[in-house]
């Protein structure tokens, strides 16, 4: 099969692959910020909590996105519901007001950063805006996040809560031309961590890890990956990003999102500082 041939779009989001749980706090009276919740993951993890009876706020820059976001959660005739807002992660008064906004649609007892972005590029050639703008996005704005959620979060009832952040098997390995995604990753497990030692067990932090996952995000890294080594999309994923995994897959999106349902759930409730690393066999086995 050559490359014009490969289907590289995420499969359809479908209730039925959604993992339900039925949960005290899964309800519409519980609120839930995903960001990144325009698209792939962030989108998918949206809907699953929704259909798990929860509100959830939507943070992403791209409004359009949001929008769609909000029609799939109708279309899935979701328990819960969904509110985008428009939301410049990279703005401090943004992520202020996106919680804000979520506070005033009820309980603020979750958080989910998700939103992400990459950049393909040795360390000499990294252009130090693209590490800017990609630190910015995927380790300063959720620690921003954490601190204007966290208080929220505590004055629920209980104060029972979650914080989840995005991380990935490059949270746990390095490989070659990808160095800010790489350090913010790795940045993410000190400030689960740091969640958790704050948290006083009620209030958790934790992270989820995964290989690669079919995403628009992950489509263009392919074709950034295929040019920057010279080969083809095709080696790419067989030989790059699936040569030293045991699953010969990628992941989809729901899948992703069903570990967000479970971290968030009454039924991980030692899960704290700790990752759920769902990566096919990469980090623990070798050829």
């Amino acid at each position: 099969m050559s490359d014009d041939e490969l289907d590289l779009s995420a499969p359809e989001l479908t209730t039925e692959d959604i993992l339900r749980i039925e949960d005290p706090y899964f309800s519409p009276e519980t609120v839930a910020i995903v960001t990144g919740a325009a698209s792939g993951i962030g989108r998918a993890t949206a809907a699953a909590l929704a259909l798990n009876g929860l509100t959830v706020v939507g943070a992403d820059i791209d409004e359009d996105g949001l929008e769609e976001t909000g029609e799939i959660v109708e279309d899935v005739e979701a328990d819960g519901w969904f509110v985008g807002v428009p939301t410049d992660l990279t703005n401090d008064s943004d992520v202020e007001a996106v919680v804000e906004a979520a506070a005033e649609e009820g309980d603020l007892h979750f958080v989910a950063n998700i939103a992400g972005m990459q950049h393909i590029a040795s360390i000499p050639e990294f252009p130090m805006e693209k590490y800017d703008l990609l630190t910015d996005v995927m380790l300063r704005s959720p620690f921003k996040m954490a601190q204007a959620a966290m208080p929220y979060i505590r004055e629920t009832d209980d104060g029972v809560g979650a914080i989840a952040n995005m991380s990935s098997v490059h949270g746990h390995y390095a490989t070659k031309d990808k160095p800010a995604y790489i350090t913010a990753k790795h940045g993410i497990t000190g400030l689960t961590r740091s969640i958790a030692a704050e948290g006083d067990g009620s209030l958790r932090g934790f992270s989820v890890s995964v290989g690669y996952v079919l995403t628009p995000l992950m489509v263009n890294q392919i074709e950034d990956t295929a040019a920057e080594r010279g080969i083809s999309k095709r080696e790419v994923i067989e030989d790059v990003m699936l040569g030293q995994a045991r699953t010969k897959e990628m992941m989809t999106p729901t899948e992703v999102a069903n570990l967000f349902v479970f971290g968030f759930s009454s039924h991980a409730k030692h899960l704290n500082g700790g990752d759920l690393l769902f990566d096919g066999g990469y980090v623990h086995t070798y050829e």
